[in-house]
């Protein structure tokens, strides 16, 4: 028997990508809706003016945290939907790497539970972790972009839109005073969901083209 047979044997499973697809869309829908219900339930929120990290502190914490989590594991569904969908470049192995490490942060963000508040339980890490989510919700987008465009035209224009969108957008957040940070940060999220989103839908549509082919 020929050793390459295994090798041979390696394929997609529509299946499976449906379903880390799926998912990839579900965690957002689940932070979003956790922020919704903590905007309500905790007590004395502005949600112009306070930031979701506000909520993510104190006695209802585990909403949001829940949320949290539940973003995280969806963009590390993204990083296993590129493992298993890879389309051979370098740049796209950096994209699977990548969103595996921003599911990571994200987890770290809700773990740690630093929100800038007074926090002197050791090292502060929070702000360092928004800086590497920041940088690599520009930067994966852009290095898969190219390979995108193989499992549909206008998938490369549609990424490459985004990271312009999230590069403009993302650094005004230091800037802008405490009255109205906390819109601009919900603001922010609905792009990362959007750029998950957008990322899942595009695998979703590759394993239901090869449904249709079996």
């Amino acid at each position: 028997m020929s050793r390459q047979t295994g090798l041979q044997d390696c394929r997609e499973s529509p299946v499976l990508t449906m379903v880390l697809g799926w998912y990839a869309i579900l965690g957002c829908a689940i932070f979003a809706i956790s922020i919704l219900v903590a905007d309500f339930v905790v007590p004395d929120h502005d949600w112009i003016a306070d930031t979701i990290s506000d909520l993510g502190a104190g006695r209802f914490e585990f909403i949001v945290d829940i949320g949290i989590y539940s973003f995280s594991a969806s963009l590390i569904s993204i990083a296993l939907l590129a493992a298993h969908i890879h389309l051979g470049r370098w740049p796209w192995s950096v994209g699977v790497v990548g969103f595996a490490a921003l599911g990571l942060i994200v987890f770290l963000v809700g773990a740690r539970n630093e929100y800038g508040d007074a926090d002197s339980d050791g090292v502060v890490i929070h702000i360092y972790l928004v800086y590497a989510l920041g940088f690599l919700f520009a930067a994966l987008p852009l290095a898969m972009a190219r390979d995108m465009d193989r499992i549909g035209r206008g998938n490369a224009r549609l990424l490459i839109s985004l990271s312009v969108l999230w590069i403009i957008s993302a650094p005004t957040f230091f800037f802008l005073p405490d009255s109205i940070d906390g819109i601009y940060e919900r603001y922010l999220g609905l792009v990362a969901f959007v750029i998950t989103i957008t990322m899942a839908s595009i695998f979703i549509r590759r394993a239901r083209a090869l449904q249709r082919q079996s």
